[in-house]
């Protein structure tokens, strides 16, 4: 070990021996040639040879203990660089900034990933939660259909229990599928890459693919849609767009007991207002914080606080604007805008 050490040692520094040697025949054949005495030659080389070799001892001394400084530092080195040596000459200085900069770096992507995988389990834990809710509802139904289907009930009751039966399951599944898609989403928007494929839509395409699927709600809640077919094409992505609509509509028709959701567009902006309950003053702010679910979401114990802080995070990286104004108790306005280019 201690030969290889010094071997390294050589290499490290072979330019300075180098020039020393380079500079003995120089002063060797300087003394030659002003024909000095052999003696006084040799007494010279001796003299310097002993000299250098002191000097050579005293560094490889110090670089083999700088070495063994900095092996020991190995094990520690991924989180601090308390105890490294101080460096020598700006080369070595710089090297220890760059190292510096290399472990800040490493810190803030390390806290930057135990961040997201704790919002990740955080969330999943919560739709965990949430999804069992309509799985249970759906499994009560059916154990119920198999116990009223031995009861004597006559032909227009049978009927119009199972249709009451088919809607409620229809309901718990789209439930189930609601839930689901919002987790796909939000592991697609966490990730580093993204799907967008951006081009021109039509407009009118996109909010009936999302009116149709919340159809049976507003028949439902008997919730009145005024919209009529706005005629507009915007640049941006279909399918991230639809998810956003559909996200509005879940949330317009969740807090909207009865009166009507009304679909349009304003100065080239995507408008969808409600007479729904609205949202305080005070929860206004933050209601596109990813979990702020804020005093309605209190009272509805399926608010998750994901829904608006999805619509925020994909209308912002297709780059179209997104405001919310509301009203407590008079309904809730809000507007999306796409960019002209």
């Amino acid at each position: 070990m201690k030969v290889r050490e010094f071997f390294s040692y050589i290499r490290y520094r072979v330019k300075w021996f180098l020039a020393v040697a380079l500079c003995g025949l120089l002063m060797t054949a300087i003394m030659i040639l002003n024909h000095a005495p052999n003696q006084e030659i040799g007494y010279g080389a001796l003299l310097c040879l002993g000299f250098l070799m002191i000097v050579v001892i005293m560094d490889f001394l110090d670089y083999r203990k700088r070495l063994e400084r900095l092996r020991g530092l190995e094990s520690s080195i991924v989180y601090t660089l308390d105890g490294l040596p101080q460096g020598k000459d700006p080369v070595e200085e710089e090297y220890q900034l760059l190292l510096e900069l290399l472990l800040e770096e490493k810190i803030n992507l390390e806290n930057e990933s135990i961040h997201r995988q704790r919002d990740l389990t955080e969330y999943y834990t919560m739709w965990v939660h949430q999804i069992k809710t309509p799985i249970a509802a759906l499994k009560l139904l059916l154990e119920e259909e198999g116990q009223e289907n031995g009861a004597e009930q006559s032909e227009e009751e049978r009927q119009l229990y199972a249709e009451a039966q088919r809607n409620e399951k229809l309901q718990q599944l789209f439930a189930i599928e609601q839930y689901t898609e919002m987790a796909l989403h939000y592991m697609r928007l966490e990730s580093e890459t993204n799907d967008f494929v951006i081009r021109k839509v039509s407009l009118d395409d996109v909010i009936k693919e999302a009116v149709h699927k919340y159809a049976r709600w507003f028949v439902r809640k008997k919730i009145a849609l005024c919209y009529e077919a706005v005629g507009t094409a915007v640049t941006t992505d279909e399918k991230w767009l639809e998810f956003v609509l559909e996200q509005l509509l879940s949330n317009a028709l969740k807090y909207t007991p009865s009166g009507s959701i009304a679909i349009f567009v304003e100065d080239g902006r995507l408008v969808i207002t409600d007479t729904g309950i609205g949202i305080r003053q005070e929860d206004l702010p933050r209601v596109c914080e990813k979990g702020y679910t804020g005093y309605n979401g209190h009272a509805d114990k399926r608010s998750t606080g994901i829904g608006l802080y999805l619509c925020s995070s994909i209308l912002k990286k297709l780059g179209h604007t997104f405001s919310i104004t509301s009203e407590e108790g008079r309904g809730t306005r809000v507007v999306i805008g796409f960019p002209q280019d």
